[in-house]
């Protein structure tokens, strides 16, 4: 069996890739995760990474530092500085991965719902993003119920976040030469069995 070890194809990051990285951790600096406490910018990371080892480009893997900047850290305000900052598609992509830009937010159901309206429109480097932001949530859902139980999440939030991933699943069946999809199916899975 031959191993083609060939990474000449394989986006390689610049300053912009720090600049977003500094960025993100300055808007998320004071944020941590809702359960384990751990510091908000964990995910941002882990997101990225998944967006890079699915073979991602440097603006997919900015806009997955910056996919919870417009939603979490202000607005629409932001996001104008987030596009003249890091151009028109990170822009683009974080504004699709977007669930609302409202204070106060929507009810949890609607904004969902046009989450995954959104997405089924958009672009492959808007669904990968939306899908390693997913596969990471899913993961740290499965880490929180075996750490915590029902403590950390109760069958409804289950119920409906199980709703959401699946949904997600469907639309992202598009993506082809992802493995982020199937991911996040075995994680469901796995979830899915704690029922």
């Amino acid at each position: 069996m031959e191993i083609n070890l060939n990474f000449t194809d394989k986006p390689k990051l610049t300053n912009r890739f720090e600049e977003a990285l500094v960025y993100a951790t300055q808007l998320h600096a004071q944020q941590v995760r809702k359960i384990s406490g751990v510091p908000y910018v964990s995910h941002l990371l882990s997101v990225a990474a998944l967006v890079l080892e699915d073979g991602g480009s440097e603006d997919e893997a900015i806009a997955a530092l910056l996919h919870d900047a417009i939603e979490d850290q202000g607005g629409a305000a932001t996001g104008k500085v987030i596009r003249q900052k890091f151009g028109d598609k990170v822009a683009d992509i974080v504004e699709s991965c977007t669930e609302s830009d409202v204070v106060p937010k929507l009810p949890w159901e609607e904004r969902k719902q046009r989450y995954i309206e959104n997405i089924c429109h958009s672009s492959p480097e808007v669904l990968r993003v939306a899908l390693a932001d997913k596969v990471h949530n899913a993961r740290s859902n499965l880490v929180e119920w075996r750490l915590y139980g029902e403590k950390a999440w109760n069958r409804e939030q289950r119920q409906r976040t199980l709703w959401f991933y699946r949904s997600v699943i469907e639309v992202a069946q598009t993506l082809k030469n992802s493995s982020l999809v199937e991911e996040l199916k075995r994680v469901v899975k796995q979830l899915e069995a704690l029922e």
